[in-house]
């Protein structure tokens, strides 16, 4: 691994808590909106159909505005609550909004950045996450200034795992391939999108799903140390 030079980091999932984030921003918008839900019911459906949704989008087979509304539209439906589509429509507007003023990080964050900074590699970013919530992410969690290059599918046009975004990472960061490693949760987007763009991967195996023994994988952001 004394090749690499550049990290490409994801961020949610990966170095930002979406679940909890994504749960404080519920409960504040339905407490502000008057929406009145078990929250742990919610919860338990919502979490698969956003999973799915988010599946969806990568793919480009949904737009960012279905994503959005399609979302909440089919958690309500199961949970049987009469939600209007102008409600809706507000609902995920304000999700959008809320979402960002959170900012719990995964355990270890700053220390592997400031770990990997002090071995004098490049950090970067590349995310599939909206451009209106992603950066303004960074800056409410103190991450932006690690990040040299921040590439985000909507600036570039194609999301991971599509080998483009991957390319425009490494043309924007002015290195190569080679001198590369992508370090991501998402098994799809991040780790195969590197692979098969020619790019070193680290799984963020978070979940200790069984992985083949030639996959570089961690537990924790910290374990990143023995590859790096």
């Amino acid at each position: 691994m004394n090749t690499i030079k550049d990290v490409f980091f994801d961020l949610d999932h990966t170095l930002w808590d979406f679940e909890t984030n994504s749960k404080l921003a519920f409960i504040a918008i339905f407490k502000r909106h008057k929406v009145k839900v078990d929250m742990a019911k919610f919860f338990n459906y919502y979490v698969p159909i956003n999973a799915k949704y988010w599946r969806l989008f990568s793919k480009d087979k949904i737009t960012k505005e279905a994503l959005k509304t399609g979302r909440l539209r089919d958690t309500f439906k199961i949970l049987k609550l009469s939600i209007s589509e102008a409600e809706i429509q507000v609902l995920a507007t304000a999700y959008i909004k809320e979402l960002p003023k959170n900012n719990e990080l995964f355990p270890g964050v700053f220390d592997i950045l400031n770990y990997l900074k002090g071995k004098k590699y490049r950090l970067h970013m590349i995310t599939n996450g909206f451009n209106e919530v992603q950066y303004e992410k960074l800056k409410a969690s103190k991450l932006n200034p690690y990040f040299n290059v921040i590439i985000t599918s909507e600036n570039v046009g194609v999301k991971k795992p599509n080998p483009i975004i991957f390319n425009e990472a490494v043309k924007s960061a002015e290195t190569k391939m080679t001198h590369s490693i992508m370090i991501g949760d998402n098994w799809e987007a991040d780790i195969m999108g590197a692979k098969n763009a020619g790019m070193e991967a680290i799984f963020c195996n978070f979940d200790n799903k069984p992985v083949a023994e030639n996959i570089k994988s961690v537990s924790n952001l910290l374990e990143i140390k023995q590859f790096l």
